[in-house]
């Protein structure tokens, strides 16, 4: 179902702005599903962790080594421009 967001209460449009993690504009359309994912046996999601194991131990072999202030400001960094007023808790 889409709604325009010019359409929504104020209540719905600060839900809908928490969830997303930024302002919506009027002038944008928003779409939600709700969806149940399939469920996944305990041997499914162990073969699942372990293949992201697997993946993020090949990225981390890549990377040049980092502090982990340095690694803290590139998080940072990243979270900072997908949403404007996050600010660590630290």
């Amino acid at each position: 179902m889409l709604h325009k967001a010019s359409d929504l209460s104020y209540e719905q449009k600060m839900a809908l702005e928490s969830l997303l993690g930024r302002a919506i504009s009027d002038r944008e359309t928003v779409s939600v599903r709700a969806f149940e994912s399939p469920p996944l046996s305990d041997e499914q999601q162990q073969e699942v962790l372990d293949g992201l194991d697997a993946y993020f131990a090949r990225i981390d072999a890549q990377r040049p080594p980092l502090s982990d202030e340095e690694a803290e400001a590139i998080l940072d960094e990243a979270l900072r421009s997908t949403r404007p007023h996050y600010r660590p808790l630290r």
